[in-house]
């Protein structure tokens, strides 16, 4: 690096790894798929809606309401908490460094004049705006597709909630599969364990092991009602025990902060070349 160039600090570089990011990212294939993924909660809200109004009879979902609100506190629930939410971050999370280790771009960024922990903080804040915006519009799609209007102002409050816990979701996750991005190779296989596999078998086994995963926590934070039996049609979607909301937001804050310092730390020290 020239002695002529000036070293960019780690805030700058951020923001300008997160302003070529954004745009990327946003139109990737990835975005384009999982935007069209959350679609699906918003068709399945408008059927219901319109089964609703010929007075057809509503499919419930283990001890869900079969009102608008209730149901569609249970898509919440089911289709984003516990589904797209970790989708989201597994396939974008995953890619924020891998994907420029396995296009052999990593290169061209470590070059720059700029520290290289700011390469995963910028495209990590680029994810969160991106899935934030998909994740969102889609989750207040869904509720305008349920809810009456006349039970507007009894539902936005929980609506609120909703959308911060879907965003709190998004930022852990992405937290945690860009460090796994950072650390492993073959990181979205990784994820894809965790997700589907490590996570519903914690949540079913008793004792502490499903505080290991995000998902007990992000459905301790749930403010509907939401199946505690074994009525539902898929066994590791009964919740059995959660914790305080308070605590359990405190311990996403947690994961959220450790995974972005420790892979801050990983990006800056480890040799990704010789790693290929």
């Amino acid at each position: 690096m020239s002695r002529g160039v000036r070293r960019l600090g780690l805030l700058d570089a951020t923001g300008r790894v997160f302003s070529f990011s954004l745009g990327m990212l946003l139109w990737s294939r990835r975005m384009l798929f999982l935007a069209l993924l959350s679609s699906v909660p918003v068709a399945i809200a408008i059927v219901i809606r319109i089964a609703e109004a010929q007075g057809m009879t509503l499919p419930i979902v283990g001890e869900a309401p079969s009102s608008g609100a209730g149901l569609f506190g249970t898509i919440v629930w089911a289709a984003y908490i516990r589904f797209m939410v970790p989708v989201f971050g597994v396939f974008l999370g995953t890619g924020l460094i891998a994907d420029e280790v396995e296009d052999r771009t990593i290169t061209y960024l470590f070059t720059r004049p700029i520290p290289r922990g700011a390469v995963l903080l910028g495209k990590y804040l680029a994810y969160l705006v991106c899935t934030a915006l998909v994740a969102l519009s889609s989750l207040m799609l869904t509720y305008g597709a349920l809810v009456p209007l006349v039970n507007l102002a009894t539902t936005f409050p929980r609506l609120l909630a909703d959308l911060g816990i879907v965003l709190v979701g998004l930022a852990t996750y992405g937290a945690l599969f860009g460090l796994t991005g950072a650390a492993l190779r073959r990181p979205i296989v990784v994820g894809l364990v965790f997700v589907f596999g490590w996570e519903p078998l914690a949540l079913l086994l008793p004792g502490y092991l499903k505080r290991a995963s995000v998902a007990f926590y992000l459905q301790s934070m749930v403010p509907h009602v939401v199946p505690r039996s074994e009525t539902t049609l898929l066994p590791q979607l009964v919740v059995r025990e959660v914790m305080a909301p308070a605590q359990a937001a405190l311990w996403l804050v947690v994961i959220l902060g450790a995974c972005l310092a420790i892979g801050i730390w990983t990006v800056g020290r480890k040799d990704y070349l010789l790693d290929r």
